[in-house]
């Protein structure tokens, strides 16, 4: 998705004729994540499709639909055997039956349910087959979406796709991507963020969460002082599980509708060939082929402001190096942003200093307040009882899943019962 910027998490410290053919053509690419309309995304390129994955799992990203699907009741004669690959990959569709049960309207159905563009669904399923009969298919990480997320990096393309699925769940195992996401403290937070303004804040019009970095502010030397390079990268895949694990599906929840891109802002105000020094670019570079790599995907759009003369130059440069599909998220502002980030952005949802209304001055300042529906305590809890729940089920699991794996991936009915009734109240 890129390849001089971070662009999908906008972390910038700036310094054969398979199946698969048939789904390429054209058109413009598609987002991920679903918009049924509003919310500041009329311009946008894409055309978005509702989610509703045809195999249910314990995903990177799960979608939050999937943890609203209603089991039904089990019965031995409905397991599906290791060697049937059709029914061990449609015996989740069952559920729908008992899902009409709880929804009681058609918007309740979708924001439950949600329907996959139909070339997607295929080339998906295609996907999962060719796992399956390889004895590749991963007990966790399977979802629709996380999957069709590395088929778009790879233009849908059956064998790339899975050359680069799987060399990311290779990373996970041995970079550790599990245990940092449980055990890693970056105890220098508040030091890291003095030097290198950066977090999350708030939602888009749309519900997808806002991410914000303040580039032309970055003091590499304070930064490298405060952390190690190391430690930074740390920090950052730990990020990037946060968001996919609890900033996604909370906002799903609080936007009742799946949310699975980030919308970006770069202030690149101040930014000179200064900040391209050569620990910038190694550290830079970490980032980039981490995200570009094993996070594809997940970037909605991208706002670069207070782009003066210096950079516009720059920019010359660097979208050399993007592809088309990157370059259509972009959009490069000057200073005179205001009025398009207000079109996207609730003033509440924006700083102060971009001129909106928002000073989290009880948290120091917007950039350190982590603020999102991430934070609601209604929320958190429903998603810590469904973690908690998933970790439980899928202990002895295994790395790749079986018939039966998949048949235990079903998450808590009285769970499910929660999340919809919030969803549904509120």
């Amino acid at each position: 998705d890129k390849s001089m910027f971070n662009i999908d998490h906008c972390s910038i410290i700036c310094c054969n004729r398979s199946r698969a053919h048939m789904h390429k053509s054209n058109e413009k690419y598609r987002e991920i994540t679903i918009d049924k309309g509003g919310g500041g995304d009329s311009d946008s390129p894409y055309r978005d499709a509702s989610q509703f994955p045809k195999v249910m799992s314990r995903p990177i990203h799960p979608p939050i639909e999937t943890h609203f699907l209603l089991p039904p009741p089990r019965k031995e004669a409905e397991k599906p055997s290791s060697s049937g690959l059709k029914s061990v990959l449609s015996y989740p569709l069952k559920v729908r039956d008992s899902l009409k049960k709880l929804g009681k309207s058609k918007s309740m159905e979708r924001i439950l349910e949600g329907t996959h563009d139909p070339k997607d669904e295929q080339i998906v399923q295609s996907f999962r087959e060719l796992l399956f009969l390889e004895d590749q298919f991963p007990a966790k990480h399977n979802d629709y979406h996380t999957l069709l997320r590395f088929l778009r990096m790879r233009d849908f393309d059956l064998q790339k796709a899975k050359e680069m699925f799987l060399n990311y769940l290779q990373w996970r195992k041995d970079y550790g991507v599990d245990a940092i996401q449980k055990e890693f403290k970056f105890t220098e937070l508040s030091e890291v963020k003095k030097c290198y303004p950066h977090g999350f804040h708030g939602v888009d019009r749309s519900g997808r969460p806002v991410y914000i970095e303040r580039v032309g502010m970055v003091d590499l030397n304070a930064l490298l002082q405060a952390t190690s390079i190391d430690r930074f990268v740390k920090y950052h895949v730990s990020e990037q599980e946060k968001t996919l694990n609890l900033r996604y599906p909370a906002c799903s929840i609080a936007a009742k509708r799946h949310i699975a891109s980030t919308t970006s802002i770069l202030d690149v105000k101040g930014v000179g060939m200064s900040n391209f020094s050569k620990p910038a670019r190694y550290l830079f570079m970490e980032i980039q082929k981490i995200d570009s790599t094993y996070y594809p995907e997940t970037l909605n759009r991208l706002f670069i402001i207070n782009a003066g003369s210096g950079f516009r130059m720059l920019w010359k440069v660097l979208k050399a190096f993007m592809d088309a599909r990157t370059l259509a998220k972009i959009h490069l502002l000057g200073s005179n942003y205001h009025s398009k980030l207000i079109e996207v952005i609730d003033p509440s949802n924006l700083p102060a200093f971009l001129g909106g209304t928002c000073t989290c001055a009880d948290y120091g300042g917007c950039l350190l307040s982590d603020k999102g529906p991430w934070k609601n305590p209604e929320i958190t809890e429903m998603l810590q009882a469904i973690s908690a729940t998933e970790d439980t089920n899928n202990e002895g699991n295994g790395d790749l899943a079986s018939g039966d794996a998949l048949m235990h991936d079903m998450v808590n009915i009285s769970l499910c019962v929660c999340v919809s009734i919030y969803v549904y109240i509120d």
